[in-house]
């Protein structure tokens, strides 16, 4: 079953610290391009998720498209 991160952002806690994860907006760098994306983070040390469906969907979609250019 595919879940996006609003379904899923209360039941992740970071792997580092331990906190509970919040969503909120992450700077991102590609190919020398500057992004602010809405993921998963740490409010205590910053550490990111991107689940395995983000990864190999939308990232991978942004990722082919910024290549082409």
């Amino acid at each position: 079953m595919k879940k996006d991160t609003k379904d899923i952002k209360t039941k992740w806690i970071c792997s580092k610290c331990g906190g509970p994860l919040k969503e909120g907006p992450v700077k991102a760098e590609y190919l020398g391009g500057n992004f602010e994306i809405e993921l998963l983070e740490c409010p205590k040390c910053k550490n990111v998720l991107i689940t395995q469906d983000l990864a190999a969907g939308q990232m991978l979609e942004v990722e082919k498209s910024l290549e082409d250019k």
